[in-house]
């Protein structure tokens, strides 16, 4: 195999697909590196843990079709150090020799015969928005567990909703909804729950297309942007019932300035410290957000706000709640309750498509 590639173009790929490939060598030394594969001008570079594969092609100058398996890491790390320009690749035998200018490395390449056969994936597939399905992965999948101790938390369930698809993930903490109206993914009933990490290696693609064609197998999703690939096995288990956390009337209901807010709360969660609580005064029309932490000191800020409800003083985490209004679009976020002890639902005002439920921290 030999092939020539522009620096950053190789580098940029090489990262991709390495973040698929696994640091643990245990039982398959060999998922520690990128499969490369030539065929004319169009490199095909591959990684996988198993669980999750990328997969992506680029156009090269090809000299020499052939194969080889490259150490993930460290080809990606010796690329991203050479200089502009064109680096050429050639694999022969036991010897990867990467060359850029008057720079010269060789690598040991890992066994190609070794590397797993990937299955093809399912032929039915849809076509979603990238923009689209960006954001919504943007806002859902923050709130997805990444305790692998609970592994069905640390998905996020894909469910048919009316006309179209719904996403939904909880840590137990907070939960966040989003309904994607008018694209059916999905068949009556069904449900899906794609693994948090592989959609968090997707919101770094989706920027790169247009549309994001989607694949579901009876055991793996598909997620196809451009001319990269990415596949990962679907959880398997039961999705708590999460339609019973959301509360069905809020007789206590903030509104305020999205980005306001947001400063506010970076500026006093400073004082935060040790699982401080952010606490929440409401009434009339001021919010008044308070951190207390013995021995430390303590930040107040005030806004204006809309308020309609009894007075009610609410407690957070302060890097939930940021992460909550900061998922919600538009200019202001409404904050509804029940009360001070029950879950607060976080929405921006007008947008009926995205909620983000959140748990308050019970304090004296």
């Amino acid at each position: 195999m030999k092939f020539r590639c522009e620096r950053e173009i190789l580098a940029e790929a090489l990262t991709t697909a390495g973040r698929a490939a696994t640091g643990n060598t245990g039982a398959l030394p060999v998922l520690s590196g990128l499969r490369l594969e030539l065929r004319a001008n169009q490199l095909s570079i591959t990684g996988t843990n198993l669980d999750l594969t990328i997969q992506l092609t680029i156009e090269v100058g090809g000299d020499t079709d052939g194969g080889a398996v490259v150490p993930a890491r460290l080809a990606a790390d010796i690329v991203r150090s050479l200089g502009a320009g064109a680096v050429e690749v050639r694999a022969d035998g036991d010897e990867v020799s990467i060359d850029n200018g008057r720079s010269h490395f060789t690598v040991r390449p890992l066994s190609f015969d070794d590397y797993p056969k990937l299955a093809a994936p399912v032929t039915s597939s849809v076509t979603l928005p990238a923009a689209q399905f960006g954001e919504a992965l943007r806002q859902v999948v923050r709130a997805a567990s990444t305790d692998e101790a609970r592994p069905i938390l640390t998905g996020v369930m894909m469910t048919a909703e009316g006309d179209g698809l719904r996403m939904v993930a909880t840590d137990s903490y907070r939960l966040a909804v989003r309904d994607l109206p008018g694209h059916q993914v999905l068949a009556a009933e069904q449900k899906v729950l794609v693994p948090g990490r592989a959609l968090t290696e997707l919101q770094r693609l989706v920027g790169g297309g247009d549309d994001v064609t989607m694949r579901l197998g009876d055991r793996d999703a598909t997620f196809e942007v451009g001319s990269t690939r990415l596949s990962t096995r679907l959880i398997e288990g039961e999705f708590p019932n999460y339609r019973q956390l959301i509360p069905p009337s809020h007789p206590n209901a903030l509104t305020v300035e999205r980005e306001p807010f947001l400063e506010a709360i970076r500026r006093v969660k400073i004082l935060a410290k040790d699982a401080t609580p952010v606490k929440l005064q409401m009434g009339g029309d001021t919010l008044r957000l308070t951190a207390i932490t013995q021995d430390v000191g303590n930040a107040s800020e005030e806004l204006d706000a809309d308020y309609k409800g009894g007075d009610l003083t609410v407690a957070f985490n302060p890097e939930y709640l940021m992460a909550g209004v900061e998922a919600c679009q538009g200019d202001a976020v409404t904050l509804s309750t029940l009360d001070a002890l029950k879950p607060a639902v976080v929405r921006g005002v007008g947008v009926d498509d995205y909620l983000y439920l959140l748990m308050p921290v019970r304090v004296p």
